[in-house]
């Protein structure tokens, strides 16, 4: 990174999960699988979080963590009049508060948590799944779209902390903007 912006943002949850929780039909509920919202978790470079179901999964490399800004999940609640929603909810790996996620994507950038950095280049939308609507709100799954967080490819490893954290961005970023829904494409980089 050439130019940097740093912003103080919150590590409110690290969602790890051996298994997939939403598959099938979400009128039979979802599946019980073991769930830990971690106060610490180990991100190794190019293959995600130890113990998540993403891990080292070839088809999921350049996408297998998932960060999502709970703004978003805080302006869905008030629209749908509903909540407040659990963040673990959305199977989300890392929640954060202040954080504007949408811009990075297609950009290299960086968690800094309890001096520990993990950097991540920012892959593709995490679009939601129509499983929100069942363990959200009705509405949840529309609601969700274009504020549903970024999926990452871990470009170094290192352990990121429940707590205050700083994220370094290549792009200036707009914390108020956080639940605020993306029209924004992601560019293509060289």
């Amino acid at each position: 990174m050439t130019e940097s912006y740093r912003y103080d943002v919150g590590i409110l949850h690290l969602l790890v999960s051996p298994a997939h929780a939403y598959f099938g039909r979400a009128k039979d509920g979802a599946a019980d699988v073991p769930t830990a919202d971690a106060h610490q978790a180990e991100v190794v470079a190019g293959k995600g979080i130890v113990g998540d179901r993403f891990f080292g999964k070839a088809a999921h490399m350049d996408a297998a963590v998932t960060l999502f800004a709970v703004e978003a999940l805080e302006a869905m609640a008030a629209e749908l009049g509903a909540g407040p929603f659990d963040p673990l909810d959305t199977r989300r790996n890392v929640v954060l508060r202040g954080a504007q996620l949408a811009p990075l994507v297609g950009h290299d950038f960086a968690l800094e948590s309890a001096g520990s950095v993990v950097r991540f280049r920012g892959g593709r939308p995490a679009h939601p799944c129509a499983w929100m609507n069942a363990v959200l709100a009705p509405g949840a799954h529309a609601a969700m779209r274009g504020r549903g967080g970024i999926r990452c490819q871990p470009l170094s490893s290192g352990i990121l902390h429940r707590g205050p954290a700083v994220l370094v961005s290549p792009v200036a970023l707009d914390p108020d903007q956080a639940g605020v829904p993306s029209l924004l494409r992601p560019s293509r980089l060289p």
